[in-house]
């Protein structure tokens, strides 16, 4: 049922406007003889229609177009202004002001039943469109989550497909993304950043799909010759996902290519050294480190989560920013509850 406001301050005109938009149909009057009584309304509601006469006290029809209009979402409105035959220089105002339309005393009512039948039309049309573009945009907005969720599962099964040459697990980029979000949490990162880390960690080795199996695969140390060989991984990765349209691969472009940088710039494979490391790269280097460090592999025994905690400390400002070894120390209960959660044995759903 459309709302119709109705303000004047003569009773007798209230009483006459209000019978002939009840005999209208489907409409609901709401009457104020007080502009600033209605205008007070008008903050709590959104009616379909507003009737309102131009001589009142404490504020004409004037003012309370210009305050009306100057609420939010109340600017679409259609405005029905009373007015007298000889006041046409009060319409040419109230056109500038925001006026629709215009009724002149006395009002005829059959004027009155087909200025207001088609102001009524004009504001169900509005809603109409409206109603529709939040569908339509409901419905883009399912279409985008399903893209993004289908992006998810493609990355998540593009990192899993290093991870399964590698002795590593599900598990670790599992680990290795959350203590990577808890990380830039800890350094006041925004959500939205935050989120793409989250996503775009995993990707960190996904270069290892290029390396050869009797390196990646090697039990014991790998001469000088075969490291040089598996630096490559971080150059293959960057290759292997920089030129995707995907933000979230564009940023495991980024991390794949950094992760391996040392904050003293001893790193692979640019010897970038402190802020030119990326932030994404300074902050998975503390994750996946720890992350390996105190993970069981075929060829190593896990660390003690104090002997991976001295590491971090040791290599505070050498191998890591400062910052995101502090960042990750603040979030530790944290830590510990995701390395709990997300265990080697139980490779966890997507």
């Amino acid at each position: 049922m459309d709302q119709v406001l109705i303000i004047d301050d003569s009773q007798i005109n209230l009483t006459l406007i209000r019978a002939l938009i009840i005999k209208q149909g489907g409409c609901e009057p709401i009457v104020f003889d007080r502009p600033l009584n209605a205008l007070e309304w008008c903050r709590q509601h959104v009616p379909d229609l507003v009737i309102v006469d131009y001589m009142m006290p404490d504020m004409d029809g004037l003012s309370f177009i210009a305050a009306f209009r100057a609420l939010h979402g109340r600017t679409e409105i259609p405005v029905l202004m009373i007015t007298a035959n000889d006041q046409k220089d009060v319409r040419y105002q109230a056109l500038r002001g925001g006026a629709n339309d215009f009724l002149t005393k006395p009002i005829d009512k059959f004027e009155f039943g087909a200025r207001v039948g088609n102001m009524l039309a004009l504001r169900a049309g509005q809603k109409y469109l409206a109603n529709r573009a939040a569908e339509l945009e409901e419905k883009v907005q399912e279409r985008t989550q399903a893209i993004r969720d289908r992006e998810r599962e493609l990355i998540f099964r593009i990192s899993r497909a290093a991870e399964f040459r590698d002795p590593e697990t599900g598990a670790h980029i599992q680990r290795m993304a959350y203590y990577s979000e808890i990380i830039a949490q800890g350094l006041d990162l925004d959500e939205v950043s935050r989120r793409l880390l989250l996503e775009a960690a995993p990707m960190h080795d996904v270069g290892k799909i290029g390396i050869p199996d009797l390196i990646l695969l090697k039990p014991g140390r790998l001469s000088p010759e075969e490291f040089e060989v598996m630096k490559r991984h971080a150059v293959l990765g960057y290759e292997l996902l920089k030129d995707s349209g995907s933000g979230i691969m564009q940023a495991g472009a980024e991390i794949a290519l950094s992760h391996h940088e040392k904050y003293d710039g001893s790193g692979y494979p640019k010897g970038l050294k402190g802020q030119q490391i990326p932030l994404f790269g300074r902050i998975v280097a503390v994750a996946d480190v720890f992350d390996a460090l105190t993970s069981s592999r075929p060829y190593k025994r896990a660390w003690t989560v104090e002997e991976a905690c001295k590491m971090l400390e040791d290599g505070r400002g050498t191998h890591f920013d400062p910052l995101c070894v502090e960042a990750f120390f603040a979030g530790w209960d944290q830590v510990l509850e995701i390395k709990q959660r997300f265990r080697d044995e139980e490779i966890p759903e997507l």
